[in-house]
């Protein structure tokens, strides 16, 4: 990977990065990028974290349509097991910036970690706050895994998908001690051992 400490504002074709579902006991990594079109605003970019569901859907929409480029891509459940979820974190960036349509000249990562690649790249702790460009990405990624947690919740309803996208709260831990893990549990993660170990 290569860092740069130049100003990287020179470059027209920056993309941002960023993932979602990181934390979740179930379904899969999710990493998106995008370019931004410098000469086009977003206004209420933001981390997606910050903003409702039905904010980021309206502004998921239009970065579709406004970006030069963007593209999104997963790590699964197995991966997350057998890499952990770190790697298969940045497996998933790895795979969202190849499928981009267009080469980034500078890439800018959330966080304080960076895939391996051949890219001028920055990593930034809360850089969904930061840079345009990974906010679009943080919105990107959280919608996506939202749509794939509600077809998970269709297939095994009895979790609660729907609700609590996979993340530990109260009621997915009771669920998960009462029925044991589906196949989208990550099994690596402490909870859902823990109910392995006790069955």
């Amino acid at each position: 990977m290569l860092f740069c400490e130049e100003d990287e504002s020179k470059y027209r074709l920056v993309a941002g990065v960023d993932e979602a579902g990181r934390g979740p006991l179930a379904g899969n990594v999710v990493a998106a990028v995008v370019i931004l079109d410098k000469e086009k605003n977003i206004p209420g970019l933001n981390d997606s974290k910050k903003l409702s569901a039905n904010t980021r859907e309206s502004l998921s929409v239009q970065i579709r349509q406004e970006a030069l480029a963007y593209a999104i891509a997963e790590a699964d459940v197995r991966e997350i097991d057998s890499i952990n979820i770190l790697q298969a974190t940045m497996l998933a960036m790895q795979r969202a910036v190849s499928a981009l349509t267009l080469e980034p000249e500078f890439i800018y990562v959330d966080g304080n970690c960076m895939p391996v690649w051949n890219y001028l790249s920055k990593a930034l702790i809360k850089g969904d706050q930061r840079i345009q460009s990974i906010a679009a990405a943080s919105i990107l990624a959280k919608v996506h895994r939202d749509q794939c947690l509600l077809r998970l919740h269709e297939q095994f309803p009895a979790y609660g998908f729907a609700k609590h996208k996979g993340y530990p709260t109260s009621e997915h831990l009771a669920v998960l001690r009462e029925l044991g893990p589906c196949p989208e549990h990550r099994l690596s993660y402490g909870p859902v051992k823990a109910v392995l170990d006790i069955k």
